[in-house]
């Protein structure tokens, strides 16, 4: 394969970052990623510590932060955050939505949060509160996603995708359309967390998941964003993020495999240069589709499934169907 056409390692920082503000959540979920507690971890970092990171962070040149958890809103402090920052970044908030009234919708569109992302698993409340592992989530989340919607700020759908929820991706698009959800994302599972330890219950087959994205009848009006080929893209190149205690992780899906150092102690631009780290943004993936460097100027799609799945930073993304080499997804070394 050809290089791709330029470097992306010449960014100088990170033009966006994923924030992931603590580990608490009240929601007990099946493959919950950061294997989350009720309450915040002993060693998160401060509202105060947060507001030096992301600081930092503006004056390298990031104009957009996602943020994460955990629930994010599971910490008082959470909107104060997004307060100091919202006039200098485009701040997207990720959220289960079970903690949104109406007084915290007000608060949130009080803070020029831009979109909320809210994490809706199935359009069968049984299945989302089977996959939340807490009863009575559903309503709730829908009760969220109705106090948001009252006030005016932008809503999109995300369902990670699993054996419990495939066969009703449909009708999941069908009811984020008739609740006026205009962008819904279907992702891929990643190979963290819960998920992890539970993947092979977790984790249909590629093709079955190949299969059903093709079957979908998208509604009118309504976007699809998805995680497969052609839409997996190695983002690394571009992005960066740090994970509760501080520690900088370059993406989110990688907070089980990488480590480049504390933003607080060390300052993010050591962390930044990071041999790993410079690497993977280097897109040095052994095999890619050219159409995807031409177009995304990236190459071999996500580092964490690649990771994961072989064992090798330079593998392609199993989760391509075009670059799979044969790999069953279900079966974490």
């Amino acid at each position: 394969m050809n290089a791709p056409p330029s470097n992306p390692a010449a960014l100088r920082a990170p033009a966006k970052a994923t924030i992931s503000f603590t580990r608490a959540c009240n929601l007990n979920c099946r493959f919950c990623y950061a294997d989350c507690n009720a309450a915040p971890g002993p060693d998160e970092l401060d509202l105060h510590a947060w507001k030096r990171v992301l600081d930092e962070l503006i004056e390298l040149g990031a104009i957009c932060f996602l943020f994460e958890g955990g629930e994010p809103l599971a910490r008082a402090d959470f909107i104060d955050l997004v307060s100091h920052v919202s006039d200098r970044a485009l701040c997207r908030v990720r959220t289960h939505g079970a903690l949104i009234d109406p007084a915290m919708a007000q608060r949130l569109q009080a803070a020029n949060t831009g979109t909320v992302l809210i994490d809706l698993f199935a359009a069968d409340p049984a299945v989302h509160d089977f996959l939340t592992g807490t009863p009575g989530s559903f309503q709730r989340t829908i009760a969220g996603v109705r106090a948001l919607q009252d006030v005016g700020l932008p809503v999109e759908f995300l369902a990670i995708l699993n054996r419990h929820n495939i066969d009703g991706m449909q009708r999941y698009l069908d009811f984020a359309h008739g609740l006026g959800i205009d962008t819904v994302g279907i992702l891929r599972p990643y190979p963290i967390g819960r998920a992890r330890r539970r993947w092979q219950e977790m984790c249909p087959s590629l093709d079955a998941m190949t299969a059903m994205l093709d079957a979908l009848v998208i509604p009118d009006g309504l976007k699809l964003n998805q995680s497969w080929h052609p839409n997996n893209a190695n983002c690394c190149w571009q992005m960066a993020a740090v994970d509760p205690d501080g520690r900088s992780i370059g993406c989110a899906y990688l907070r089980e495999y990488v480590d480049y150092g504390s933003v607080v102690e060390d300052g993010f631009m050591a962390t930044w240069n990071d041999p790993l780290y410079r690497k993977l943004r280097a897109g040095q993936v052994e095999k890619s589709c050219t159409t995807c460097e031409a177009r995304e100027m990236s190459r071999g799609g996500c580092r964490s499934s690649a990771f994961a799945l072989t064992g090798r930073w330079d593998a392609p993304d199993p989760f391509d169907i075009t670059l799979n080499g044969g790999i069953d997804v279900r079966s974490l070394p």
